[in-house]
């Protein structure tokens, strides 16, 4: 770990956004996606690596355009992207010098696509985050082998010292070539819990390059010395719905959950599990109300398209927040714990309740501090009735001020 690590003034500065930011889009997207069958498919369907190298002689991504990719999270009102650089099947989705293992000498396409949706992000106010896998099928000094990756016929020996190292020269390219980034987000220290990661050496150099770059690390435990924000993989902080977040604290750093916007992280052609607007929506609240962001996940296609499905989804998304965002973005968590009906948010001297599953037509709210000046719907501004009493406020609502989707009833106090 790196020890006695005290965050830079930059640092907390974009911990302050990032909290604040509270929507950003997850993209899996690498060669695997010519196969339509998810991330995983070298491990999933035993592919070894000289037949997956095939692979990248297909991934020809001519229809990718970063300005629609930008355009499409701004329309989604979302604040962030959060890209993958490099997955487990170890290829480099930017122009690394490393190895030819990449998207400019591996593919017919030829160009750094990393490079050209950091430029359009940069351009247009977004921030981007790197995703960067510690497993790597493919490399042959990724040794011992850990969990996964026992299929792709590499020879059973390998010098670790030169995998780490290798890491440490892409994440060095990953944070001199490609502008300011928001921050790195880390995947696969599962694979090799007792290994030698050199972690404390990795999260030194990355905040020595760039101070205010934050850093994540999705090892499904407690975060460690020199990490800056905490992940839930499909989860909301303190749950454990997913298996992956057994026994896990959550901290006081800055949390982020994220979910598929499918069942799928990579192109799967076959998945039509296609999450509705008012379930994405839903997640996103309770996101908020546990003071988390939350990361929703789309695959895109092999010809760089994000898909009409999920694009149209998105759109939708950004249109309710246009309309409701001033209870999502800059809040914190609200003083009402979340309930399974929904949760609360607070900005200033707002707290909004956020009436997710509707059990009753009375609201009981636990008693808050200060006094009230007027409790109304956020969506129409009608004034609701209330009883205060020594144990909290009870809140009147009729059949007719539920919304479908999110039914927010705004209190507000007397600062």
């Amino acid at each position: 770990m790196q020890v006695d690590y005290t965050p830079t003034r930059e640092n907390m500065a974009n911990r302050n956004w990032f909290r604040n930011a509270k929507f950003g889009l997850f993209v899996h997207w690498g060669i695997y996606s010519v196969l339509g069958d998810g991330e995983w498919v070298m491990e999933q369907q035993r592919i070894d690596k000289q037949t997956y190298e095939k692979v990248a002689s297909f991934f020809n991504p001519t229809e990718f355009d970063p300005k629609e990719w930008v355009r499409l999270i701004k329309d989604a009102g979302m604040k962030y992207i959060t890209i993958t650089t490099r997955h487990h099947d170890g290829f480099s989705m930017f122009h690394t010098k490393q190895s030819d293992w990449n998207i400019v000498d591996k593919t017919p396409y030829k160009k750094d696509i990393i490079k050209m949706i950091a430029d359009e992000c940069h351009k247009e106010g977004i921030k981007i985050f790197f995703y960067y896998s510690l497993v790597d099928w493919y490399h042959e000094d990724y040794y011992p082998r850990g969990a996964t990756g026992h299929y792709s016929g590499r020879n059973n020996n390998g010098d670790w010292n030169k995998y780490i190292e290798f890491m440490k020269a892409q994440l060095t390219e990953l944070l001199t070539n490609y502008g300011e980034i928001a921050g790195v987000w880390f995947d696969g220290l599962w694979d090799k819990k007792d290994a030698d990661w050199k972690i404390g050496e990795i999260y030194e150099l990355i905040h020595k390059l760039q101070p205010q770059c934050m850093i994540g690390n999705n090892h499904h435990h407690a975060p460690i010395e020199g990490e800056d924000f905490q992940m839930f993989e499909k989860d909301l902080p303190g749950q454990n719905k997913s298996g992956f977040s057994k026994d896990v604290q959550v901290s006081k750093l800055p949390l982020e959950t994220c979910e598929t916007i499918n069942n799928s992280w990579g192109f799967n052609l076959r998945d039509k599990n296609y999450k509705s607007v008012k379930t994405i929506v839903n997640y996103l609240v309770r996101a908020a109300g546990n003071d988390a962001n939350f990361l929703l996940n789309v695959g895109p296609m092999p010809n760089g398209k994000i898909q009409k499905e999920f694009a149209d989804t998105l759109r939708r998304v950004g249109k309710w927040l246009q309309k409701y965002g001033e209870t999502i973005y800059g809040v914190g968590k609200g003083p009402i714990e979340p309930r399974s009906w929904g949760v609360s948010t607070q900005k200033g001297n707002k707290i909004y309740i956020h009436i997710l599953a509707p059990e009753d037509e009375i609201l009981f709210v636990p008693l808050l501090k200060g006094n009230i000046r007027k409790i109304n719907l956020y969506e129409s501004n009608k004034p609701l009735d209330y009883i205060r009493n020594e144990l909290g406020i009870l809140i009147k609502l009729d059949k007719d001020d539920f919304n479908h989707t999110d039914t927010i009833v705004v209190i507000e106090t007397k600062e």
